[in-house]
């Protein structure tokens, strides 16, 4: 008996977070308006209901799960026998840990994508942040809506791509997407000869360089860094950079580009040097495609910074 593998999207979020206007809204697009059943399996229910007339129009069935034991892979294998849809909707609790959930072996995960209530977010990300940590970190797409009195969406960015860099970003108010723009933000002037990155500065250009390498475009950078020397790495390259804490203790990462240097045989693994260079985009194998990429001007040896790991908390 061969079983049809099922595709399952995931949409999280806290309560009140827009989750349901997002379903909605997907349910509501032509792409959407395909053969077979949709099943939507709502955790929890908030203040926003589903329009009736679009759920028949869709053909996509409800059922509540509102104890988290109960969302285990033996319920949601019977549901799917009782309704046999083509695809699978999960509305999920925010207040579950994400980590926790288990899907019966057949269902895929298509798609994962985080909603989150720009004027709260703060309250959450200091209270829940190993909750909301557990969402973010798996989603191709997080929007963030309700952004209209919100001053600071850079922050909001910097927090998020801190722990999901590769996440798709969405600012919504009330008139739609909101074309977010960092650059009056960054903590350094991008018309000085050199940027000079201090802690805080290099965890900020090493985002912004992931989405806008535009600004940094032949400038040159000058900061502290720790040396890393990946195996099979061309000769001539090496990756200077700074271990940053993105969420907590237990979730580190180590932040840094590749680097062209023609003295790289000189270096160790773990040494710390101060670097000037200049920028560049280029194709990089090791990144499967274009990127920034340093051509050094300068790797001096000198001693370890009195904070070795930058935070992102």
């Amino acid at each position: 008996m061969v079983i049809k593998m099922k595709p399952v999207y995931v949409i999280n979020g806290f309560l009140e977070s827009g989750k349901t206007e997002f379903i909605t809204y997907t349910l509501a697009q032509p792409y959407f308006q395909i053969r077979g059943r949709t099943l939507l399996l709502l955790c929890e229910e908030g203040e926003v209901e589903y329009d009736e007339t679009l759920l028949n129009k869709s053909r996509t069935i409800i059922e509540l799960i509102e104890n988290e034991e109960d969302f285990n892979s033996r319920n949601l294998i019977e549901l799917e026998k009782k309704h046999k849809p083509e695809r699978i909707i999960i509305e999920y609790n925010g207040m579950w840990n994400y980590k926790n959930m288990k899907l019966p072996w057949h269902w895929s995960i298509e798609q994962q994508v985080t909603t989150i209530d720009a004027s709260t977010f703060p309250m959450y990300f200091t209270n829940m942040k190993s909750l909301l940590a557990e969402m973010i970190r798996k989603s191709e797409l997080i929007i963030f809506n309700r952004c209209d009195d919100v001053e600071d969406l850079s922050s909001y960015k910097r927090n998020v791509k801190a722990i999901n860099q590769k996440a798709e970003l969405v600012f919504e108010d009330a008139n739609g997407e909101v074309n977010e723009i960092m650059e009056d933000d960054l903590p350094y002037d991008l018309s000085a000869p050199v940027l000079e990155l201090d802690n805080e500065g290099y965890g900020i250009w090493y985002l912004d360089s992931l989405d806008h390498i535009g600004r940094y475009e032949g400038k040159t950078v000058q900061f502290t860094a720790m040396v890393l020397i990946p195996q099979n790495f061309p000769k001539g390259y090496f990756v200077p950079g700074r271990m940053a804490m993105t969420c907590c203790a237990e979730d580190m990462a180590f932040l840094g580009f590749a680097c062209e240097y023609d003295r790289t045989g000189t270096l160790t693994d773990k040494q710390w040097v101060k670097v000037t260079a200049k920028v560049a985009k280029e194709y990089f194998a090791d990144y499967g495609g274009e990127g920034p990429v340093l051509h050094a001007l300068s790797v001096e040896h000198t001693k370890k910074p009195k904070e070795e790991i930058i935070s992102f908390m």
